[in-house]
């Protein structure tokens, strides 16, 4: 059941050649005589920029369906779902989020909740146990420490026990509202989506400066997400809250048990076979943000090779697959933007501080900065439910571009490591802590 990555074997390769071409790119217009230097950096901040810009700016509203009519839909409509909890070391989490799922408005008969015990050396497994004895509609699957796959791993173990028209994935962190999963189910067979995104919203904004930063990318991503779709581009999953139709997941080949981000590896996978992933911004899928900065460079770092790892390992979907024009468009332009610059800008500035000059890709860092500014502004001023997003005053937001610049570190360390080092595939799961 589990899927493989292609040509994963060959990652450490493909990462060698994105860094000498990206190398490559920051170097050779330093020797360009002044005003030819500028070129490339303009014809990207200009090529690109315009896209993503016209992304953010889109009109959305054929996405939103806040205001769905649910109540009236027979109780024989509703197809089956299963909901998908991998849960590892979850004993401050674990109450609230079945309290959730148990009081969830859906037909009860038509779905059921899976809980995968992960080999968790807490109090998971005995409070799964009372909770089981509590709730007839939870199964515990229970799995070894060390069966290896991580949370694809673990997700993989419970499709031999499922069989419903649709799966809930969830993380143990996951706090829903009471409708949200009619409304979504509403909004994928109406839309014909075979997967959904719910947006995630951050429940401890208010804890520092950081959750509140974290809050704010949530909504510019989405906002990003949804621009994409309705621009012609490509919608991706995001782990939390994310309904997949089961028998789309079974041609896809399951979860990949041989990446570090199981959501992005199946969105790639999902685009190669043809099939849409929508993304909903109203009800959202609620979450803890890290509240750490050391706790935001673990995660971040997974996040960025997880993401690196789908582009090198299913780079012909991009040259030879089956996709529309502006869908290659759109993955190579934020391809470019969200990893390919700040390694581009690393080199850059290398160069810079040894030869003298001047920097060369300024334009095209200010229009990816810019860009993100808007999307704050916009996802901010959204009608949002669930917790409240920050309101946009204008030292929130340059708080939050600067909060950004983080990428710019974690993506040229985690090029370097992946160039070093073989990967270990290992579940470095979030810590959660009940808020």
């Amino acid at each position: 059941m589990a899927a493989t990555a292609l040509i994963g074997d060959h990652r450490r390769f493909k990462t060698v050649l994105f860094l000498l071409v990206c190398s490559f790119i920051g170097v050779v217009p330093h020797s360009w005589e002044a005003g030819k230097d500028l070129l490339p950096a303009f014809v990207l901040a200009i090529g690109l920029g315009s896209y993503c810009f016209l992304t953010v700016l889109k009109d959305k509203s054929s996405l939103n369906q806040e205001n769905i009519e649910v109540q009236s839909i027979s109780d024989n409509y509703w197809p089956t779902v299963d909901i998908l909890v991998a849960a590892r070391d979850e004993e401050t989490v674990l109450r609230r989020l079945v309290q959730r799922l148990v009081a969830l408005d859906y037909p009860k008969e038509q779905i059921s909740i899976y809980i995968i015990d992960d080999g968790s050396l807490d109090s998971t497994p005995h409070l799964l146990e009372e909770l089981k004895s509590q709730h007839t509609h939870l199964h515990v699957i229970r799995r070894s420490r060390s069966a290896g796959g991580g949370k694809s791993g673990a997700l993989n173990e419970a499709l031999n026990d499922i069989s419903g028209d649709w799966l809930f994935i969830l993380d143990a962190d996951a706090q829903l509202q009471s409708d949200c999963l009619k409304r979504v189910v509403c909004f994928a067979k109406n839309g014909g989506w075979s997967a959904v995104q719910l947006r995630k919203a951050v429940v401890n904004a208010h804890k520092n400066l950081l959750t509140r930063c974290q809050a704010l990318e949530m909504a510019m991503d989405a906002v990003i997400q949804q621009g994409r779709l309705v621009a012609g581009g490509v919608g991706e999953l995001r782990g939390n809250g994310q309904l997949i139709k089961r028998n789309v997941l079974d041609q896809c080949g399951g979860f990949n048990e041989e990446t570090v981000t199981d959501d992005l590896d199946l969105s790639f996978r999902l685009l190669a076979s043809q099939f849409l992933t929508g993304v909903l911004w109203n009800p959202p899928v609620q979450e803890e943000a890290v509240e750490t900065f050391s706790a935001l460079w673990r995660q971040r770092q997974r996040w960025a090779e997880g993401g690196l790892q789908r582009f090198f390992d299913y780079w012909n979907i991009l040259f030879f697959g089956e996709l529309k024009l502006i869908q290659r468009f759109d993955l190579a332009s934020f391809f470019i933007f969200q990893y390919a610059l700040p390694v581009i800008s690393l080199v850059d500035l290398l160069v810079t501080c040894l030869t003298g000059t001047l920097p060369i890709f300024w334009p095209v860092s200010i229009v990816a900065f810019s860009l993100s500014g808007l999307a704050y502004w916009q996802g901010c001023k959204r009608s949002s439910e669930g917790p409240v997003v920050p309101y946009p005053r204008p030292l929130t937001l340059l708080i939050a571009i600067v909060y950004l610049a983080h990428w710019f570190i974690v993506i040229p360390w985690v090029v370097m490591r992946m160039v070093l080092f073989p990967k270990q595939l290992v579940w470095a799961k979030t810590s959660h802590h009940g808020n």
